[in-house]
């Protein structure tokens, strides 16, 4: 099978062309001896299949970051049939310095005009035929986003794949001319592949090619002897880059013209950016989106104006759509009416099982499958339509180029702490998965900055603890009759964020400290996402989400149920003696560990489950739910599950039975979105961190998730502790001051010259 690599700028819209292309065919793995992701599918309407490979988002083939490596490794070494470069028709200039250095290689080639339906909507023109002469290889204009240009772009591409193509550079009237054909020559001679993209990496000083070619480098500093600038020096590097723009200010921005001959305007995408990324309004206006999409997803009574209008106008009560669309409150939000449809389905399916069983098999296989298989798996499977809803914005937020937007305002704000913006991409990917966003990590230069951003990333909660959240919230709404679920779901997500950037600060202020890399990065114009990228990307989080339900989850509902119904002598317990199981023993005797937090000793008998749910939680969040899914069943409490179209079957008992307080609830919730993450997130860090820093990030964890959960249930509890703690606050901020200028200090004196 003929292969394909997509190459170009982040943000060019790659990856949407990826989808475009491939479909349901796209896979993720990972590269050969690293943890970066890998996306490859097929594309099946030319003559024969043809495998597709996304490479990483990059601006250059210098092996700055590992997406530079690995994309450069792959053209070289792998040597695809085809290099479809991507470039960003709104910012023609920029992306086009890439394409000068992939049109070095020795590989067939096509350009992909993208997003000229942007340009065409600007008013703005680019001749396609115009670019296709001056680079010399294939120009097709398209815009992946509505689908247009993408079968001829496959055509073209097919058609130039057949035939061989040497590469040209854009350097051949440049001062450093003769010093690249003498090393193409040379290299040429050896038999190197793609001689000439090496030579011009070896006049760039590249350390990858000095590496590899010593002897031709010794041209390079034979004619850098004799070589001078009064703008660069011997600076090689600077004069190939300043050669490069030059050549695409000169030749390549002549197929650009824009409406009416203008020359500078602004777009509707800067114009929303006065706005958006405000100094002052910009972390309002974010916050307030975030509230919105929680309001979306998580609000019982997302029309909270129904008691304010006529009555019965949109009153649910004693319709048959109480409890799966509202209540007599008001309308619920479309991830609670999602939610509440799937809890219909899995209660009928669990009442089918529970009745065809009754009589029919024995008690402990009754109670193994309805309430320790389904009862766990539905407990779980029931938060997945809310997952999914809150993944779908965050998606549409990131696909738009908002996030990208939200990364600019924080850097703005906190790079007098230490941190860039850059570090915050990461960490805002952590909303999705903890995995990818700490693979992400690795674009930061900084070490320190990458071990800091690394440790806070299972902040950002992620889906997996979604159900944590939204069942201990609906819960407390339940039960002591208090607030909205998404007001307590959102405040949490803020909890998470605010801990996140506190530590972080702290660490850079005192162990992590180092210097704060320039952030550059491009903001992408603002446009709709395209919707058959955005299903894609929920069918991956749904195949991911049940493929741990029915794996991981399932063997773990089975362990705690068997761990719940049998004494140390392996004596079947019933459900009203739960108290002398394996599990109830485990579970009281690390019960004191988590008295500071709420939710220990104090809650006397019962209380170990909460204890018990939260360590199971270490193994993969859900468990989380899953544990009180399985547990709530032998508590013994009178509860009609089909009368709580809320979504919070289990956390409702579990909160009857112990006694449980709200701050406690909270400080619960706390614990588990800061404490270690699951173990595939653990062992992401593992790969990605050295074996001390390692060892330190968990002792982190734990340390930051008891501190958050003890602060939160004590001033919960009684609020005047609050003053203790703040007190505590500024003697830690006095004393790292202190500390800092001590070692300044003490740096300054090292360092100074000996007289």
């Amino acid at each position: 099978m003929i292969k394909f690599a997509l190459a170009g700028n982040p943000n060019c819209g790659k990856t949407t062309l990826f989808n475009a292309l491939t479909g349901a065919t796209a896979h993720v793995g990972n590269w050969p001896g690293v943890t970066v992701d890998k996306r490859e599918g097929v594309y099946k309407k030319c003559a024969e299949p043809i495998a597709v490979l996304d490479l990483p988002g990059i601006y250059s083939l210098s092996p700055y970051t590992p997406e530079e490596v690995i994309a450069r490794n792959y053209i070289l070494d792998e040597k695809p049939d085809l290099i479809v470069n991507i470039v960003d028709a709104t910012n023609l200039e920029r992306n086009l310095y890439l394409t000068t250095q992939l049109m070095e290689i020795d590989v067939p080639m096509v350009v992909a005009l993208n997003m000229m339906d942007a340009v065409e909507k600007n008013g703005d023109k680019i001749d396609a035929k115009t670019l296709e002469d001056k680079l010399a290889v294939p120009v097709v204009a398209i815009s992946a986003l509505k689908g247009t240009g993408i079968k001829e772009l496959m055509n073209r591409a097919y058609a130039a794949s057949k035939r061989k193509r040497e590469g040209i550079s854009v350097l051949g009237s440049s001062a450093l001319s003769k010093p690249i054909s003498d090393l193409t020559a040379a290299l040429a001679k050896k038999q190197v592949d793609s001689p000439l993209f090496h030579a011009v990496k070896l006049v760039e000083n590249d350390e990858i090619e000095i590496k590899n070619h010593p002897e031709e480098y010794k041209l390079v500093r034979e004619y850098k002897s004799g070589f001078s600038d009064d703008v660069f020096g011997d600076d090689f590097e600077a004069i190939v880059a300043d050669e490069r723009y030059k050549y695409i200010t000169k030749h390549f921005a002549q197929a650009f013209v824009r409406k009416d001959g203008e020359k500078v305007r602004l777009t509707k995408s800067d114009k929303a950016d006065k706005v958006l990324t405000h100094r002052i309004w910009g972390i309002p206006i974010f916050l307030a989106i975030m509230f919105v999409v929680f309001h979306l997803t998580f609000s019982e009574n997302f029309l909270f104006l129904a008691k304010a209008l006529p009555e019965g106008w949109v009153s649910l009560e004693g319709t048959w759509a109480e409890g799966l669309f509202g209540s007599a409150d008001g309308i619920a939000s479309p991830g609670v009416i999602l939610a509440n449809l799937l809890n219909l389905i899995t209660g009928s399916i669990s009442g089918a099982v529970s009745g065809a069983m009754q009589g029919a098999a024995a008690e402990w296989a009754t109670g193994l499958v309805c309430d320790g298989i389904l009862g766990g798996l539905f407990a779980v499977l029931s938060f997945l339509p809310q997952i999914l809803v809150l993944f779908m914005f965050f998606s549409i937020l990131e696909d738009s180029g908002y996030m990208a937007r939200v990364a600019f305002i924080l850097d703005r704000i906190f790079r007098k702490f230490g941190l860039s913006g850059r570090a915050f991409m990461p960490m805002i990917m952590g909303f999705g998965c903890s995995i990818p966003a700490m693979i992400n990590t690795r674009t930061l230069a900084d070490e320190k900055e990458r071990t800091a951003t690394v440790r806070v990333i299972p902040f950002f909660s992620c889906g997996a603890k979604l159900p944590i959240l939204t069942a201990i919230a609906g819960g407390i709404v339940q039960f002591f009759h208090v607030s909205n679920a998404d007001a307590i779901t959102y405040a949490m997500y803020i909890v998470g964020i605010v801990t996140a950037i506190v530590t972080v600060i702290l660490m850079r202020s005192t162990t992590m400290r180092g210097e704060t890399p320039p952030f550059i990065m491009e903001l992408p114009s603002y446009h709709a996402p395209q919707a058959k990228a955005l299903f894609i990307h929920l069918w991956d989080k749904l195949k991911h989400f049940v493929k741990k339900a029915f794996t991981i989850i399932l063997v773990s509902t089975i362990l705690i149920w068997f761990l719940s119904h049998f004494s140390f002598g392996w004596n079947f317990l019933p459900d009203e003696q739960m108290e002398s199981s394996i599990l109830a023993g485990l579970g009281k005797l690390v019960q004191p560990l988590f008295t500071p937090l709420g939710f220990g000793s104090q809650l006397g008998a019962t209380g170990w489950v909460f204890v018990v749910a939260a360590i199971t939680g270490l193994i993969a969040k859900e468990n989380v739910i899953a544990t009180f899914g399985v547990l709530a069943a032998c508590l013994g409490f009178a509860y009609d599950g089909d009368a709580d179209p809320n979504g919070v079957l289990a956390a409702t008992i579990m909160i009857q039975a112990t006694g449980i307080t709200i701050p406690a609830l909270i400080s619960f919730i706390a614990f588990n979105m800061t404490t270690i993450p699951c173990f595939a997130a653990v062992a992401t860090a593992k790969a990605e961190l050295d074996k001390r820093s390692f060892k330190w990030t968990l002792v982190f964890w734990l340390v930051t998730s008891y501190t958050v959960g003890t602060i939160i249930y004590l001033v919960g509890s009684w609020w005047w502790t609050v003053f203790i703690f703040l007190a505590m606050i500024a003697a830690a901020i006095g004393g790292i001051i202190v500390y800092n200028k001590k070692r300044d200090a003490k740096k300054l004196s090292t360092e100074a010259p000996i007289k």
